[in-house]
């Protein structure tokens, strides 16, 4: 049955209008968006069939590419594009706050944005936030990918990263494909040895963050690993 002929009570965009969209389910939402469905399925299956190819996680579907959403049912090259456009858009909205005020009066605003930009990747990166003095967001970075090791994160290139940016603090985070925030001794380990290398030239380690699909991204501070 198609959206149009479901009750309007009962219709995504009538009940967003009526309610907010915190009323809605993720695949209603998503729903709105497609706007149609496909031969025999509504908007909404449509939707729903689109989470269940990303796990059921909005951070699966939101790190994948807009060539991948393109060759999925029902999507296609436009639709890809302005789905990567609205999550872009989104990661923006988090990340524009932290340019304007401290950083650590806004750690949730950290965790969304890292949640939204890492959470669903299956491959492991290593990213830096680079602060200001007043701990004022001055750029992201990706640094490096694969495992986290001491072979393949090189504190020098750490060093060198923070002094282009001229960066006053840092938060580091890395991802956990695996789903599991757990720090390993390795992470321990690097993130020790980073924050020695960076003190040499007065960059503060604020936090290190292990973000996962699915989970709160664990604090390195929080958990007294700093």
């Amino acid at each position: 049955m198609a959206i149009r002929d479901w009750p309007v009570a009962e219709r995504p965009r009538e009940r967003l209008l009526e309610k907010g969209a915190a009323a809605l389910s993720d695949a209603e939402l998503l729903a709105i968006f497609l706007r149609v469905g496909i031969r025999g399925k509504s908007a909404v299956d449509l939707a729903r069939d689109l989470l269940a190819q990303f796990n059921g996680e909005l951070a699966e579907l939101a790190a994948a590419s807009a060539a991948k959403l393109a060759k999925l049912p029902g999507i296609g090259p436009a639709k890809a594009t302005q789905l990567c456009a609205a999550l872009e858009l989104a990661r923006r909205a988090l990340i524009n706050p932290l340019k304007e005020r401290d950083a650590l009066t806004s750690p949730q605003a950290v965790r969304d944005w890292l949640r939204l930009s890492l959470g669903g990747l299956q491959h492991e990166v290593f990213v830096a936030l680079w602060l200001d003095a007043q701990n004022r967001l001055i750029s992201t970075e990706e640094l490096f990918r694969g495992t986290l090791t001491q072979t393949s994160v090189y504190p020098r290139e750490v060093v060198k990263r923070a002094l282009a940016n001229n960066a006053g603090a840092v938060i580091l985070a890395h991802n956990h494909p695996s789903g599991l925030t757990d720090p390993s001794s390795a992470d321990i380990a690097i993130t020790s040895a980073l924050k020695q290398a960076l003190a040499l030239i007065e960059v503060k380690v604020l936090d290190h963050f292990v973000v996962a699909s699915g989970a709160t991204p664990l604090s390195f501070a929080e958990r007294g690993l700093i």
